[in-house]
């Protein structure tokens, strides 16, 4: 089974910018369609991006559209998820997630302990 490593977090001003990762170990992280999730307090956890087995397919919350890019490589077994014009309502906890369901944005298996991004106006 897939383990997994978020990393990259932290305080940054409104309008800046933040790179996520997210570390899995195992060679079975090619197969999977992966996927960024966050959890912002007194909130349930909701979806931000998923990207499939290839990097050919993308998909995106409709709040971070145009301002956050999902992208994997296959051959340090990570995925990252670039995260610019930062707003503080993007405070939340973020998780990364293996097995996410493209076409619902549901998560599917294993998840990352998260990584915390706070967002100051």
């Amino acid at each position: 089974q897939v383990q997994l490593v978020e990393s990259g977090g932290g305080l940054v001003q409104a309008g800046g910018s933040l790179r996520l990762s997210c570390a899995a170990s195992g060679r079975a992280f090619i197969r999977y369609t992966m996927g960024w999730f966050r959890q912002a307090p007194g909130k349930e956890r909701e979806f931000v991006a998923a990207i499939n087995w290839s990097g050919s397919s993308t998909n995106y919350a409709d709040s971070v559209k145009g301002r956050f890019t999902i992208s994997r490589d296959t051959a340090k077994n990570t995925m990252y998820l670039q995260m610019n014009s930062l707003k503080p309502e993007d405070t939340a906890v973020y998780y990364c997630n293996a097995g996410v369901t493209m076409s619902s944005m549901k998560p599917g298996g294993p998840w990352g302990q998260g990584t915390q991004v706070t967002v100051s106006s």
